[in-house]
């Protein structure tokens, strides 16, 4: 028996899902955890025993279902764009950008997450630039943008992953206290273990584990579970969450956050256990 007619059907439920509510804009990866989650339902265990889940489709299978399918899956973001090589268009659409204080900034470790948090208009509706990590580094007008605020903060999103662990200790080095007086601070908020297991999210595993310096406020058991090698995207975090979640943090963030928005509004009703936290100070 084939699983094509239960992939397709699945597929329809998971596109359903991630674009809810209101017709959110949602990434590959994003659908793909979300098919995840209608195949293999355990991430609505109770919250107090923490596990991640295993996926229950390759990825490979997944792709080749979606490609008779893209079409009709309107929520679907392309792939983005990759780095581009010359001058940022920040710079030419919006001249005057650099002309104010500027509290806040969001670095995604991921292109494909930025270009979700952009297309469902989080910059606009939060007061923040978004932009990805392999763009730094900063453009120095933007640099004098956050110095300018007094007290600013550059969040950094990313995975529960040696990698993403690797993005924010490089935004820290390069424009946290360490870097000079510049009076920016570098927050995390970032996905960790523990947080990962409280939803219980889709994890992978990596070929090598974490093996340098872990930030203090990780457990035990989290310094383990990274050592070993798994890892937990942020994509594998419902769309809705991910963008209630990112909203709150940007309000409360050291800074006076934006009022609650219309946006704010759509997602609220995803609300949580929020799995962000500040792994640095």
């Amino acid at each position: 028996m084939t699983l094509r007619p239960l992939l397709d059907g699945a597929l329809t439920v998971a596109a359903d899902r991630a674009g809810a509510p209101g017709g959110l804009r949602y990434t590959e990866r994003q659908l793909y955890y979300e098919l995840c989650r209608v195949l293999q339902p355990l991430h609505a265990g109770p919250r107090r025993i923490p596990y991640t889940l295993a996926p229950p489709v390759r990825y490979a299978r997944f792709a080749a279902a979606l490609a008779a399918r893209r079409e009709e899956l309107p929520g679907l973001l392309p792939p983005a764009a990759p780095r581009p090589s010359g001058p940022r268009a920040t710079a030419a659409e919006e001249p005057d950008l650099y002309d104010y204080g500027l509290p806040r900034l969001l670095v995604c470790q991921s292109r494909e997450i930025t270009a979700m948090l952009i297309a469902n208009d989080l910059h606009l509706e939060a007061a923040c630039p978004v932009l990805p990590a392999d763009e730094l580094p900063l453009d120095e007008r933007l640099v004098g943008a956050l110095e300018r605020a007094g007290g600013a903060v550059v969040h950094v999103l990313h995975d529960a992953s040696p990698s993403g662990l690797a993005c924010f200790e490089q935004v820290r080095a390069a424009y946290g206290a360490a870097a000079g007086p510049t009076g920016v601070r570098v927050r995390s908020m970032g996905l960790v273990p523990r947080h990962a297991g409280t939803l219980h999210l889709t994890s992978g595993r990596g070929p090598h584990g974490h093996r340098g310096p872990l930030p203090a406020g990780l457990r035990p058991e989290e310094r383990a579970w990274l050592g070993s090698g798994r890892t937990v995207e942020l994509a594998a975090v419902s769309p809705a969450r991910l963008l209630h979640t990112v909203i709150r943090r940007l309000r409360g963030g050291g800074t006076a956050g934006p009022r609650r928005t219309p946006l704010h509004r759509r997602v609220r009703t995803a609300r949580g256990s929020g799995f962000l936290s500040w792994l640095a100070g």
